[in-house]
């Protein structure tokens, strides 16, 4: 079978019980993703940079394609946590790069007042391939050098 698009558990995370994202129900767009570790997430104050939850998780996909990382519906009224950068984009170059092998991370604030508490399992988040196109004139040729937040440097 010729691969197309996937999850992998990311270097250092091969002993850890990390599950592979499954869509819930034959309808579901999103693949629900779930937390690597227990973690504390502290209120937000002012200047605060965004708690980073780790996932032990990387993807493969198609040259054209990307990997949405979305909020669950429920994070903010339930557990009080939003996307600090409201979506996350995650690029095909980011697969396996040698900074971090491509490990995805789910980057959020707590808009609560008292600590949000993620145990190791926990459902976190849902992933979701997309397709994406370009301009007539594009020229991109850069090469990913790093991992998270790597791209433009």
């Amino acid at each position: 079978m010729e691969r197309k698009r996937g999850f992998e558990i990311a270097k250092g995370f091969e002993d850890k019980n990390i599950n592979i994202p499954v869509r819930k129900t034959k309808y579901s767009a999103g693949y629900d993703i779930e937390a690597a570790e227990d973690c504390v997430i502290p209120p937000f104050k002012r200047g605060d940079k965004p708690f980073l939850i780790k996932t032990g998780l990387k993807a493969y996909m198609q040259e054209d394609e990307y990997l949405k990382l979305c909020n669950r519906s429920s994070n903010p009224g339930k557990k009080g946590l939003i996307l600090a950068n409201s979506i996350g984009v995650v690029d095909a170059d980011y697969y396996e790069n040698p900074e971090n092998d491509g490990h995805i991370m789910f980057a959020f604030f707590n808009i609560k007042n008292e600590d949000t508490i993620i145990k190791k399992g926990d459902c976190i988040g849902q992933a979701i391939f997309e397709k994406f196109l370009t301009t007539d004139n594009d020229t991109a040729e850069g090469e990913r050098k790093g991992g998270f937040g790597s791209t433009g440097k």
